[in-house]
């Protein structure tokens, strides 16, 4: 396999890497050429060159539409640049050390919604009042009206609201994640299609140009025939 050297970096490169200056498109030379400006359209770099400053053109929208890159926008252009899959940045997050009130919070939320509980809770208060009312006759240590157990609820009550608002905001916070999650995976899935349809469009404009090159080298050959059968 031959090779050839890039009229950027001067490198070698395989022959198959070969992408003439014609078929960049305007946006993308224009950041070669702000690098390199002798770089003309007439001449050669490699398939991995350009992609490097796809990137770059890529960042530069991202940049423009939303003013300024965030941490989010970085780990997608990084995981693009790496030619790694987002989900391995993204699995490594998750596994970060949560605090005790976030486990807290978590083990409220799974336990304190379920029917686990509510029929738990409900089978304490059926005994409660049973062995009171049956067994010692309304004598025992919290004879009717319940005073005791009234206490119990009341201080249940009480601390309810505040375990409420902080498996409330422990959901939200795996809300918000969720949702960048899924704001960075769509922005890198718009981010590849873009390149697929620049390597597409690249391929087709080759590809015409090997057909337009045949076709003048079939015309120039018929030229030639032509010349001789006038001579003959």
């Amino acid at each position: 396999m031959g090779t050839f050297h890039s009229d950027l970096s001067n490198k070698e490169f395989p022959i198959s890497e070969r992408i003439s200056g014609k078929f960049v498109r305007k946006a993308i030379l224009d950041l070669i050429q702000k690098d390199y400006p002798q770089f003309t359209s007439d001449k050669y770099l490699s398939l991995s060159e350009l992609n490097i400053y796809r990137e770059k053109h890529i960042e530069g929208t991202i940049t423009k539409q939303v003013g300024r890159l965030t941490d989010l926008e970085k780990t997608v252009i990084d995981s693009l640049k790496e030619k790694t899959t987002l989900t391995d940045k993204l699995d490594n997050e998750e596994k970060q050390v949560l605090t005790f009130g976030q486990r807290v919070a978590d083990h409220v939320a799974s336990f304190g919604g379920s029917w686990t509980f509510i029929i738990s809770f409900g089978v304490f208060l059926f005994l409660w009042i049973s062995v009171n009312v049956f067994w010692l006759v309304n004598k025992g240590f919290d004879p009717y009206p319940f005073i005791l157990l009234n206490l119990i609820l009341s201080t249940i009550a009480a601390l309810q609201a505040p375990v409420i608002m902080m498996s409330q905001n422990r959901q939200e916070e795996k809300d918000r994640e969720r949702a960048k999650k899924d704001y960075m995976v769509n922005l890198k899935s718009e981010l590849e299609i873009r390149m697929l349809h620049e390597k597409i469009d690249h391929l087709i404009i080759n590809e015409q140009q090997e057909i337009l090159d045949i076709h003048k080298a079939q015309v120039d050959m018929l030229n030639d025939i032509l010349k001789r059968i006038e001579k003959l």
